[in-house]
């Protein structure tokens, strides 16, 4: 069988190299009840393409980590509003 060196020399190195990933804090916020922590963030790739946000929520030690994009949060966003303003001390009704 033949060792590392010749497969890579044959195949190319086996080494990857994934692209950078800036990620940049938004807002950080702790659900009162619950207690779970919220961070967004957007997401920039070094080798470009569209920001995303990133939505991370904390649960203890249990993660939920998932990405948008601009229109989706958009229209989340708008929805979030719009149900904060029917609520009591939710803002401009």
């Amino acid at each position: 069988m033949p060792g590392a060196a010749a497969l890579n020399a044959r195949f190319g190195s086996t080494a990857c190299h994934a692209p950078m990933t800036r990620l940049t804090s938004i807002a950080k916020l702790r659900v009162p009840l619950g207690g779970q922590e919220i961070e967004l963030q957007q997401v920039d790739h070094d080798a470009g393409g569209m920001s995303l946000l990133r939505t991370r929520i904390r649960e203890k030690s249990r993660f939920t980590i998932f990405d948008v994009d601009p229109l989706t949060a958009r229209v989340w966003g708008e929805a979030l509003l719009a149900w904060a303003r029917t609520q009591p001390g939710g803002g401009d009704a």
